[in-house]
């Protein structure tokens, strides 16, 4: 390994270790349950979850990716670099709907940034017990601000130019400590792997059945302390440590004698050298050691525990036999691994739901079987329809099943309709099970002289009907009700959209993860041609040839619209074969056709693409369908807006100089950006006037927007040029200004900055109505702020006075004018905006401060740059720039 490629291990471990610390901290400081780090990733505007401690990281797969732009508290925390408070279900669906909707349960939430002196590395989260008012979370925000800090200064040791902290991996699942008080079998162990020295407690030893004098306290003899192919694993594992890269989940090993041990592994980064550093860990009794776990293996139902790693750690010989897995498929393992017919979403959200609200949740899901003519159960449950009720305690959630039908004790709480329940189904009895053979009678509770069961052979039904773990839900109640939440989000956010590209951006960030996705295309209709909105996944250039295809082409997206049918294609196969000589863009995958239509209207048409053959199933198919109605709504009235935000434009634009007033020594730049919020145009404006034998520089910004402002703005512009025009003093025009807006009285005020620069001597005279403090770049690149005095803004007071500030601008100096849309940003300070604008004035105006250097009008585009690639600017900004040229060289 290349000194290079190990300062990249030991760089990656540190990370993944500080992480996994802060994000257990933070449960502690914020009295939760659990606790996250999400980091920025490599791709821009994009965040990933890094660390989650106290949830099982499957379960809630679908919050791994968080876009910066969305309406969700982590969002806003890295963005606007504030702290979120939400103390329970009521605020969560007031501010962040779209986050409520896929999580609608009783909890609260803590988000802090985590960011250093000059970058912002990520957020810091905690989900904690829901409380009355966000007063209550007080004292826990502040711990966890202090976490944060801690963090991030840690962060800032590690980023680097050739290393940024950024995360681009699935997240680490991280077990806190226990909370629950309860008494378990733990034994702790380290390793030297630099002198293959292992230091074990007297639990370890017991757990593994050893003497202290038996054990030579090496790797090698650790191994040997379990079956052979666990020692391969456990060697491996062990290496893997040692170089930093700590196996996320437990290893499942069994000793000599056949008992089962859940083996934990974590970096220590004391070593000195790459690649050797010392491993920690602890080994857990995974079987039934107590008292307890033999009580719970006699009930008659169903009971197994998860940790909060989504590790089953307790299975009952009944919960076996209704799973249809043996228990040493069980325990040791993730839920979702060993039973991945409940990776669904009618069982995934009672699970979190449970897991989230603490509370206890009832519900149902259809076990699968193997397949056409398979044998039905012959012991319980001979529908494969089974009823689940989860509890959540502080370290484990503990599931009974038995199947439908049969009596649930008085304590069971009901199966609740929406999230937390996706509807009861109809009496067992009613249900037919597969192949149509009627319910088998329940197997009978074993007797107190019943022969003790084999706890890992596999269960009856297995005998007669394997199951297939791979298998999807088969249709029934369970599978009819059950709800996507990614959908809901995508129509709330839909809501939310203003712009088609907005909308697109959208449907690519919430409709492609729902169904797992990986290609999407919009087509928008325009005189009865389809033109290209948005693609992405896509090869490049594929779609070009169907850009502006016409109505009468025989093509699938064409058709989906002309028929208001949508098309679905299992395999490209079956695409090719109803469309011969179509192009493909793959040889394998899946496509689905959606026309948009609003009220009737046609809008277009959407493509999904996935990269393998899928079966699209009835509920796939009626969701993505009246999801394209919701898709067109929005994408109609987004053409709506673009079009009228347009025009708007187009009457802002008017009302702004064509061309400014020049002078052969005074150089001149402006530029003008409109606000991306809503489609009313802004009121700010600037000019350049010929004032006698000088320059009137004036720029100004009239409160509010809409046409009122516009309209306040081309007569305040008006009357500041004609009294330009006459070369009035500037405090003069001014007051006249102030006076001609009180007359009007439009129920509006502006701010104004007028300047008479005469380009001779280079005398400065500034009169300022409530505007910005213009800035100062001098030829030797100091740059200031002009503190001058200046009055009220103007349509206020009828006797305001504006005094009159002088200074001299040199040749070569740059003066700046801007309006406050370049320099505020929502949770920034105004001066460390005009701070960052003085700077980068310093730096830019550098080139254009000698002769043949660059045009001012290169550096009022740079100035706006950033303002004008920003998506989401909440006001207008203007900004005019003034350059005394330097004197010309004689000629010899």
């Amino acid at each position: 390994m290349t000194g290079e490629a190990e300062e990249a291990d030991r760089t990656a471990g540190r990370l993944a270790a500080l992480l996994a610390d802060a994000s257990v901290e933070a449960i502690g400081a914020a009295g939760g349950f659990a606790g996250g780090v999400y980091l920025r990733s490599g791709t821009p505007g994009l965040l990933r979850l890094a660390v989650l401690a106290g949830l099982p990281c499957p379960l809630f797969r679908a919050w791994w990716r968080m876009h910066v732009n969305r309406g969700f508290p982590v969002a806003d925390a890295y963005r606007l670099g504030a702290q979120v408070v939400l103390p329970n279900a009521t605020e969560t669906m007031r501010r962040y709907p779209q986050f409520a909707a896929g999580l609608p349960f009783q909890f609260g939430t803590l988000c802090v940034p985590v960011a250093g002196p000059k970058a912002n590395f990520g957020v810091l989260a905690a989900l904690r017990p829901a409380a009355a008012d966000a007063a209550e979370m007080l004292p826990g925000r502040d711990r966890l601000a202090r976490v944060a800090e801690d963090l991030g200064a840690a962060l800032s040791g590690l980023d680097g130019e050739d290393t940024p902290v950024v995360w681009d991996r699935e997240p680490l699942c991280v077990r806190p400590p226990a909370a629950g008080g309860h008494e378990e079998r733990i034994g702790r162990f380290s390793w030297d792997p630099a002198t293959d020295t292992v230091t074990a407690d007297d639990g370890f030893l017991l757990l593994l059945g050893l003497s202290r004098e038996a054990f030579p306290g090496t790797g090698r003899a650790l191994a040997d302390t379990v079956t052979c192919d666990d020692g391969h694993r456990m060697l491996a594992a062990l290496r893997e440590a040692a170089s930093g890269r700590a196996p996320v989940l437990p290893l499942r090993v069994r000793t000599g004698e056949g008992a089962p041990r859940l083996m934990e592994l974590w970096t220590s980064y004391a070593a000195s050298s790459p690649a050797a550093y010392r491993v920690n860990g602890l080994v857990r009794d995974a079987g039934p050691g107590t008292v307890g776990d033999a009580a719970a293996d006699l009930l008659p139902d169903g009971v197994f525990c998860v940790d909060r790693q989504g590790v089953v750690v307790y299975a009952n010989p009944r919960a076996a036999q209704l799973l249809g897995r043996p228990r040493r498929s069980l325990v040791g393992r993730s839920l979702w691994d060993s039973v991945p017919w409940l990776a669904h979403p009618s069982c995934e959200d009672p699970l979190r739901a449970a897991l989230l609200s603490r509370e206890p949740v009832r519900f149902q899901a259809r076990r699968p079987y193997g397949g056409a003519g398979t044998v039905p159960p012959r012991h319980g449950g001979g529908s494969g329809l089974l009823t689940l009720t989860a509890h959540a305690g502080p370290d484990l959630l503990t599931c009974t099943v038995r199947p439908a039908g049969a009596t649930a004790g008085p304590d069971a709480p009901p199966a609740a309709p929406g999230p937390t329940a996706p509807g009861a189904a109809p009496d067992a009895s009613a249900v037919a099970a597969p192949g149509g053979a009627p319910p088998g009678p329940r197997a009978a509770p074993p007797g107190p002289d019943a022969a003790p069961p084999d706890l890992d052979a596999a269960p009856p039904e297995l005998d007669a009907a394997p199951a297939d773990p791979d298998a999807a839900p088969a249709a029934g109640p369970v599978s009819a009700a059950a709800h996507l939440y990614r959908p809901i989000v995508l129509a709330i956010a839909l809501t939310e959209a203003v712009t088609a590209r907005q909308v697109s951006a959208v449907v690519m960030e919430e409709l492609l993860p729902a169904f797992g996705g990986n290609r999407l295309a919009i087509y928008l209709l325009q005189e009865r041609h389809l033109y290209l909105a948005w693609e992405t996944g896509f090869p490049d250039g594929f779609l070009a040839p169907f850009e502006g295809v016409g109505l009468d082409a025989r093509i699938p997206g064409v058709e989906t619209l002309t028929t208001g049918r949508p098309l679905f294609f299992d395999s490209m196969a079956q695409l090719a074969a109803q469309y011969p000589g179509l192009p493909l863009d793959a040889e394998v995958g899946s496509r689905a056709f959606l026309p948009l239509i609003a009220s009737g209207r046609p809008v277009g048409s959407c493509i999904l693409g996935f990269d393998r053959p899928r079966s699209f199933s009835g509920e796939e198919r009626a969701v993505l369908t009246a999801l394209a109605g919701l898709i067109a709504h929005a994408m109609e009235k987004a053409q709506r807006y673009d079009t009228e935000a347009a025009l708007a434009r187009g009457l802002q634009q008017a009302l702004l100089p064509r061309r400014l007033s020049a002078h052969p020594e005074v150089e001149t730049a402006g530029r003008y950006l409109p606000g991306t919020q809503g489609m009313e145009v802004g009121g700010d404006w600037y000019d350049v006037v010929a004032a006698g034998d000088g320059l009137a520089l004036v720029i100004g910004d009239v409160q509010g927007h809409g046409v009122q402002a516009a309209a306040t703005m081309g007569q305040l512009r008006s009357a500041v040029k004609a009294f330009a025009l006459s070369d009035r003093p500037p405090d003069e025009v001014m007051s006249g200004t102030n006076h001609l807006l009180i007359d009007l009285d439009p129920g509006q005020f502006a701010s104004c900055c007028y300047i008479r620069l005469d380009p001779a001597t280079g005398l400065v005279r500034i009169a300022r109505a409530g505007h910005p403090l213009p800035l100062l770049r001098h030829p030797d690149g100091r740059t200031e702020v002009c503190d001058t005095p200046g009055g009220v803004v103007l349509g206020v007071d009828p006797g305001a006075q504006y005094p009159v500030a002088e200074l001299r601008l040199e040749r070569g100096a740059i003066l700046a004018l801007y309006t406050d849309g370049l320099v505020e940003r929502p949770g920034l300070d105004i001066d460390e905006g005009v701070g960052a604008l003085r700077t980068a004035l310093a730096r830019m105006g550098s080139s254009a401060a000698h002769p043949g250097g660059q045009s001012l009008t290169n550096v009022a585009d740079r100035l706006t740059a950033t303002a004008r690639h920003t998506a989401d600017r909440p006001d207008d900004i203007a900004l005019l720039l003034a350059r005394r040229c330097p004197a010309p060289r004689p000629r010899r």
